[in-house]
């Protein structure tokens, strides 16, 4: 199947961006998985939020590219607590976890539900 694209919701500089409610995490999303695409990796964090009565697994994967290859850390799997659990996941090293085609791959264990919502952060001034 494919993978469901999730956007960015983007930080602004300066300013403040008011908590958006995010993508709902539901049967479907968890048989598929999420795709970021155009990811910027170090730039990037994730909310995912935890519904189910029973803490739950978000997995971010491993890139499919050389670099991940030598990285060679694998996955990185993060337990949000049941019911209420809230997890700030990130940012992110290209190297480890940018897929081919600049994606970046999130799976969660069956039964997950909740939110997930995908940040960026703008990047420093010079």
């Amino acid at each position: 199947m494919a993978r469901t694209v999730v956007s960015y919701t983007q930080l602004t500089p300066n300013s403040h961006t008011t908590s958006p409610a995010g993508t709902t995490i539901d049967s479907t999303l968890v048989s598929n998985g999420v795709v970021i695409n155009g990811v910027d990796p170090e730039h990037t964090i994730i909310r995912v939020s935890n519904t189910a009565t029973g803490a739950k697994n978000m997995t971010v994967r491993a890139g499919s590219g050389i670099q991940a290859w030598m990285a060679g850390q694998g996955d990185l799997t993060v337990n949000v607590g049941a019911n209420t659990g809230l997890e700030f996941v990130g940012p992110f090293t290209s190297a480890r976890f940018q897929q081919d085609g600049s994606s970046l791959y999130i799976d969660f264990e069956s039964g997950f539900t909740g939110t997930l919502t995908v940040f960026h952060m703008p990047k420093a001034w010079n």
